[in-house]
């Protein structure tokens, strides 16, 4: 009998829209965004911040009465950020990126 592997890395996919702004972004910020993207696949749960390198990404709800929802990660010192949400399933569960912001 075998075990479903259920935790890091995360399974990540990206909306078109975040994907296509994403890749209008020098290659500098892709770096960033390919960095902090890596920090939050590893993390133990990607809805806290406990095992993430705070110096370097933070995360917070989008809204702090809807804790299991979407979240922001914010990355590159606050300058860039993601919108994504964790989608919680047994055999695969799944980081999906919909929004990418950065300035």
């Amino acid at each position: 009998m075998s075990a479903e592997f259920t935790g890091p890395p995360w399974a990540t996919d990206w909306t078109k829209l975040a994907a296509g702004y994403r890749d209008t972004l020098p290659a500098a910020v892709r770096d960033l965004i390919t960095d902090a993207v890596t920090e939050l696949k590893t993390s133990r749960h990607p809805y806290r911040d406990d095992h993430l390198d705070t110096t370097r990404v933070s995360i917070e709800p989008v809204r702090s009465t809807d804790p299991r929802g979407a979240h922001i990660l914010y990355f590159d010192r606050g300058h860039g950020w993601l919108r994504y949400t964790f989608v919680h399933r047994t055999a695969e569960p799944q980081i999906v990126i919909e929004q990418v912001f950065w300035q």
